[in-house]
């Protein structure tokens, strides 16, 4: 959804200048922050890369640890997990 901003909002938007704008929803007390779109998906790319990290950092850690198990079993516990039947 993509909603238009009052002359409020857009008048403080441009008096932020290349900053963020913090903005209150008054019935939840609820705080944003008003990025530009850029802005927004390089940082979600950012924490996606950075999760990815952590993620392969945990798996190696288990692997090393031992706590792994075959490819081919991992994906049979998979296949069990969703219900499809293995592979002829």
């Amino acid at each position: 959804m993509i909603a238009r901003l009052n002359q409020e909002l857009t008048a403080a938007l441009h008096a932020t200048g290349d900053r963020e704008l913090e903005l209150i929803d008054p019935e939840t007390q609820r705080q944003y922050v008003l990025v530009d779109s850029d802005t927004f998906h390089q940082a979600m790319d950012a924490l996606r890369r950075q999760q990815d990290r952590e993620a392969i950092t945990a798996g190696l850690a288990q692997w090393e640890a031992g706590e792994g198990r075959p490819l081919d079993e991992a994906f049979e516990a998979l296949r069990t997990r969703l219900g499809f039947a293995p592979p002829p």
